[in-house]
């Protein structure tokens, strides 16, 4: 692993997503060096020549200086990197950002695949309502290994285990959904009674890392080979279609809410989680129109 060390103004930039206002990435690229990860891309405004995954920049910023003009605000921990990959346990400063804005009024949202987080357990108890997210996307331990360096999934699972016992909001993010690989209802069936919100996405190809996935696929899957190139050379959302179906049936049969593309956390009347599907759907509803 290749480590060098940056300095920048700051650490918080203001996001374009959907979720959050500010995003926090205390490391440029990531050691848990996921083969589907669509952060390569941002290679193209670091200059790394070196492949993704093969080297982390820490980053050090000047302490934050009027951290209250945060207040209210929703702040994403992970967006284009995980906080809490392997560099953390040494550079803590995933750990040195939630410090410097410990007891401001934040809606700090956390995303990772890693057991680390519980390190910092004290500090995210500080804030008025975090919400911590963990991918989950195969309970199979060697397809995980083929895919990233991250946590062991039975890590991961024990880790929203204890922060739901601590009364901390927890997603299980279920993503990337690898077609023919990945069972959302296994991994439900599994997290139910531990988490307050269940996110799907499906496996979006695209960049370098789209010949590495077909690859391994053709390798390690040859029975998916077709179903891989039916839906990412030919752009068929059948499998998608399908699959939102099933999910919405699921979640029917078993009273649980179920939304498309809706406000990640919205406010749940039961004490059931609420699944959220982000299958790029307004593709698959225009494709659905346009089949009929």
């Amino acid at each position: 692993m290749l480590i060098n060390h940056k300095d920048v103004k700051s650490v918080i930039s203001k996001s374009n997503l959907p979720i959050a206002g500010f995003t926090v990435n205390p490391y440029v690229g990531c050691a848990h060096a996921c083969k589907y990860c669509y952060a390569d891309f941002m290679k193209r405004f670091t200059g790394h020549k070196e492949q993704w995954g093969s080297f982390v920049d820490v980053k050090h910023w000047p302490q934050i200086k009027n951290p209250q003009k945060y207040s209210g605000k929703t702040i994403i921990v992970g967006s284009v990197t995980d906080g809490y990959h392997q560099c953390e346990r040494e550079f803590e400063r995933t750990r040195e950002f939630l410090k410097e804005l410990k007891g401001v009024d934040v809606n700090l949202i956390i995303t990772t695949k890693s057991s680390l987080i519980l390190r910092d357990l004290d500090l995210i108890k500080k804030f008025p309502d975090p919400i911590v997210s963990i991918s989950i996307n195969t309970l199979d331990e060697e397809f995980k290994s083929d895919m990233d360096n991250a946590s062991p999934i039975s890590e991961r699972l024990e880790t929203l285990k204890r922060f739901h016992d601590e009364g901390i909001k927890t997603v299980c993010f279920i993503s990337p959904i690898f077609p023919g690989i990945t069972d959302v209802f296994e991994i439900i069936g599994e997290v139910i009674g531990y988490v307050d919100y269940i996110w799907l996405e499906n496996l979006n190809l695209r960049g370098g890392y789209k010949k590495v996935i077909l690859d391994y696929i053709s390798e390690k899957y040859p029975d998916l080979e077709m179903l891989y190139e039916d839906i990412y050379k030919f752009k068929n959302m059948d499998y998608w279609r399908e699959l939102d179906a099933k999910v919405e049936k699921f979640a029917l049969e078993n009273d649980y809410m179920y939304v498309i593309d809706e406000e990640p956390f919205l406010i749940n009347p039961s004490d059931k989680p609420i699944i959220i599907n982000y299958f790029y759907h307004e593709k698959i509803r225009q494709s659905s129109k346009n089949s009929k």
